[in-house]
């Protein structure tokens, strides 16, 4: 549900250090509910993700957001669209402050024609990405959505970040009426 990546936070956090160019890398703040990056737009930085948590949607053309996934720590973004010459497939938008590093175009295509460690590492994230969201849809598929919605509220609160009622909806893939009626629920079994 919370997407991190602790192995290449400390990666980047050790090149940011020794760049030499202090340009290649930057340190980047973002307050809660600005964007990262916006579906559509052009990519200009390849940015990881030092401190904060961010969600990942994607707005469909009946103009309702699907949120892939929650990212933290560690969580690189914008590199598949630098890698495919495309826009912004979707939305980052942090859910509260957000640092990252910010990596100039340039010196992320050098970091991938010469740096074997970065290769690794981008290639580790590009298959957990894929057994995620295979394990994400034959969950969702699997379960009910009161049990969904439960490891969503455990979730919630073990961050101790609150969700919008729209942000649930939204990962769940129901209406906002779907998620009280789930809600109700939940709150009956408990009584």
């Amino acid at each position: 549900m919370l997407r991190t990546h602790q192995s290449f936070l400390a990666y980047m956090a050790q090149l940011y250090e020794e760049q030499q160019r202090k340009e290649d890398i930057i340190v980047k703040t973002f307050k809660k509910g600005s964007k990262l990056l916006e579906q559509g737009s052009s990519i200009t930085k390849v940015m990881l993700i030092k401190e904060g948590i961010t969600k990942c949607f994607v707005k469909e053309e009946n103009d309702k957001d699907f949120i892939l996934e929650f990212l933290g720590k560690g969580e690189i973004i914008g590199e598949i669209e630098l890698l495919q010459h495309i826009p912004c497939l979707c939305n980052i938008e942090a859910m509260t402050d957000v640092t990252v590093y910010a990596l100039s175009v340039p010196y992320f295509r050098s970091l991938l024609t010469k740096d074997l460690g970065f290769n690794n590492l981008l290639l580790e994230v590009f298959s957990k990405r894929i057994v995620n969201t295979s394990s994400r849809a034959s969950y969702q598929q699997l379960y009910t959505t009161e049990h969904s919605l439960s490891r969503l509220l455990t979730l919630q609160d073990q961050l101790g970040t609150p969700m919008s009622k729209e942000d649930m909806a939204a990962y769940l893939g129901i209406t906002i009426r779907s998620l009280n009626r789930a809600l109700k629920q939940l709150e009956d079994l408990k009584k």
